[in-house]
């Protein structure tokens, strides 16, 4: 007893001189000679305890390591980069439309000089610019697809306003069936991509535009303007549309026409 009441004193006289860590590993060291298991790593004590209140309080509100404050800024980033592409893509859009506007100007300052500007109107579309000849009597004959004087006046003022562009041309033809047939040609089928035809010819022979920017297609009767219970529909349906195929985008195309209401 009188040995154990010694030891005891020196070790407490011992650990009173000595610092915290070697405090930590002779406790540690008792505690293994005891028979329990270590608890200290790499420097004894410096414990769980001791490295919570070292370090700074962790904000559950905010997630764990600041997780949600992260996520939040990542989200925030990608919703500013989706405003700013769509406000790129408006922006397009709208030079688009203006460079259309000088196009339609030039086009209607021909047409003036002839007097025939009355027979095309003006639309923008997903695909571009659209010149929509109205095929009159004036134009093409009652289900024919020879152009006509006036009709070769027109296609000389749209020329030159186009040849220049770098832009693909498509013609397409459209018939009505409201009254009588389709004379020689089996079908509006046959009348309609005719007449379309015609069009890119001369596009390509007097305004000389190459073959290659050139297409023509025909619709009968299956894309009117108006229905067949409208009375525009007798000749506003028959028609010949020219249109400016856009180079741009498919998600900026589809900006064109309500930027043009702008």
């Amino acid at each position: 007893m009188m040995t154990l009441l010694m030891v005891l004193f020196i070790v407490l006289f011992a650990i009173s001189q000595v610092d915290q860590k070697k405090f930590a590993e002779l406790k540690n060291g008792l505690a293994v000679g005891f028979g329990s298991p270590s608890i200290a790593f790499n420097g004894g004590e410096a414990s769980l305890m001791e490295s919570s209140e070292s370090n700074s309080p962790i904000d559950l509100s905010s997630g764990i390591g600041g997780t949600t404050t992260d996520a939040t800024a990542v989200q925030n980033a990608v919703q500013a980069n989706e405003r700013a592409a769509a406000s790129q893509r408006q922006a397009a859009a709208a030079t688009e439309v203006r460079n259309y506007d000088k196009i339609k100007t030039q086009i209607t300052a021909e047409l003036t000089k002839q007097g025939l500007q009355d027979q095309v109107t003006y639309t923008i579309d997903e695909r571009g610019p659209v010149v929509t000849i109205i095929t009159t009597g004036i134009v093409f004959n009652g289900n024919e697809a020879t152009l006509l004087t006036a009709g070769q006046h027109i296609i000389d003022g749209i020329g030159p306003a186009i040849t220049a562009l770098p832009n693909h041309i498509e013609v397409d033809g459209h018939t009505n069936q409201l009254t009588g047939g389709t004379g020689t040609y089996p079908s509006g089928w046959e009348l309609s991509s005719s007449r379309a035809s015609a069009v890119v010819r001369t596009l390509h022979t007097d305004a000389g535009i190459t073959d290659t920017r050139l297409q023509a297609a025909g619709y009968a009767d299956t894309k009117p303007l108006y229905p067949t219970t409208d009375p525009r529909a007798e000749t506003l349906n028959r028609r010949v549309e020219v249109i400016i195929l856009s180079t741009l985008p498919a998600d900026t195309r589809a900006l064109l026409p309500s930027a043009s209401t702008n």
